[in-house]
Parts: structure tokens; sequence; C-alpha cells
């Protein structure tokens, strides 16, 4: 949990969850993804500089969303949850982490750009943070701050079938993190999963 301040992430996602469907616009979201631990922090993996971590642990998880805006300053917003499953390769017992965050889409033709923010909740520490921390002198946390970026393409658009309109396949860069030490104490710990996606709006 979120030390000093558990109480009060409670109740703003309590809160989060009770108000946002009440304004939501009836439109919803399924997503499965599978992707790869790399080394690199989240600076050089933006600046297409991914390197697969030695340990070759993965993620692997299943999505739901709900679009709360479809013209937030001219980009749409979603919420977002998740529960994904650690692969830890041996190095320990794999184990489940839940995400509830906000995302923004800007849709470049049949492209879109997402960009979330919000919180991971893990059963257990990936092994990939715990070297990091280690290397680090830093700290662990099950509860970190989540971020993702992301591009995907419109498969119905770019082969002209209807059906598949709102299909997308995608990458997404997965980012758990203390937010240079904002939760936990945790400052430069973390980890990275490069991700492919499918997922279908409805």
């Amino acid at each position: 949990m979120l030390r000093g301040s558990g109480n009060f992430a409670r109740f703003c996602i309590t809160l989060l969850l009770i108000t946002l469907p009440a304004i939501a616009q009836d439109e919803f979201s399924l997503r499965i993804a599978y992707g790869k631990s790399d080394q690199n922090d989240l600076g050089e993996i933006i600046s297409m500089q991914p390197s697969a971590h030695p340990s070759n642990t993965a993620v692997v998880g299943v999505e739901g969303g709900m679009l709360i805006d479809s013209n937030f300053y001219g980009l749409q917003l979603w919420l977002k949850g998740g529960v994904n499953r650690f692969l830890e390769n041996g190095y320990r017992d794999d184990f489940h982490e839940m995400t509830l965050y906000l995302k923004l889409y800007y849709h470049l033709y049949m492209f879109r750009i997402g960009l979330g923010d919000g919180i991971s909740y893990a059963s257990n520490i990936p092994y990939v943070e715990e070297l990091e921390a280690q290397s680090e002198n830093d700290n662990n946390s099950y509860a970190l701050n989540y971020l993702e970026i992301s591009l995907d393409l419109d498969i119905g658009e770019l082969i002209g079938y209807n059906l598949l309109n709102r299909t997308y396949v995608g990458y997404a860069l997965k980012h758990r993190s203390g937010a240079y030490g904002l939760i936990n104490g945790v400052k430069r710990g973390g980890s990275n999963y490069n991700m492919f996606y499918i997922e279908r709006d409805f």
C-alpha cells in the first residue's frame, strides 16, 4: 500500500470508481497483451533503445476500459483496469498484478497514440525490480505508480473491412516506478516491459 497515505489512496480509487461510470459514454474496450521485461530505463526505451532483460521474464494480462469523454480537449479519455500475471521464469513463483489508470488517446488517421497514468499493485515484487533496487540501493514496493505509453493501428481501417473497425494491434511500454520517491521511497527502482497487444472497442 501507499505508505502514510493508504487510506487517502483507497478513498480516491473508490471515488473514481463510483463517479466516473456515471458520466461514462457507454463505450468499452477489451485488451489482451503479452510482453517481455527490458533492462533499460524509460527514457532509453522511448528513444528507441530497448534491450531485453537477461532474466527473460515476462507479463501477460487482460484489461477492460470505459470511455469517459470522447472530446477531452480534443482527446479521448478512458478509465482502464486490468489483471496481469508476471511470469518470473523460475526466479520465483509467478504472481498477479492489478492496474487502475486513466488513459488519453490522440487519433491520427488509423493510428492512436496513448498515454496512461495510475496505480499498479502487485502481490509480489517482480524479479527485475528487485535487481534494480539492489543495484541502485533503493527500496521496493508492491504498490507503485503505473505509466503506460502506447501506439496502435486500427486494422479494420487498414484493410478496409468494417467488421474489424476499432480493432487495434499495437505496442505498449508498461512502466512501474516510485515516481522519484513519491511512493514508498522508491526513487530509482521499478520495471519496464515491452508489450504487444490486440484490443477491441465496442
